[in-house]
């Protein structure tokens, strides 16, 4: 919401009245995957699915506010969203593999 991650779930309708809202649907582009989204594929840090919108949201947050984090600023970002399939690893490895392509776009644009 307006850029921020937030527990949808915990979100009254009404305080979201006319902020800007992003979710997981508006991450593909043309049906393309984001770099993020090709980071978690790749790293197989999807497995159930149940988790991942929430922790690529998270990381897109991160991302866009600190393109090189470091291990610990990612263990922070992605805090608060649970899972219990990949143990972890997986998803961090994503999000440092992201922050590595996207780096190399801006380099490259």
């Amino acid at each position: 919401m307006d850029g921020k991650p937030v527990t949808s779930c915990l979100v009254l309708a009404v305080e979201a009245d006319g902020t800007s809202i992003t979710t997981i649907e508006g991450e593909s582009v043309d049906g393309k995957l984001s770099p993020l989204q090709e980071a978690f594929k790749n790293n197989h840090a999807t497995q159930c699915g149940f988790c991942t919108p929430g922790m690529i949201m998270s990381a897109k947050a991160l991302l866009q506010r600190n393109p090189n984090p470091t291990e610990e600023e990612i263990k922070d970002a992605i805090e608060g969203n649970f899972c219990r399939c990949t143990g972890y690893r997986q998803i961090i490895d994503a999000i440092e593999e992201a922050a590595k392509i996207i780096q190399s776009e801006v380099r490259n644009a």
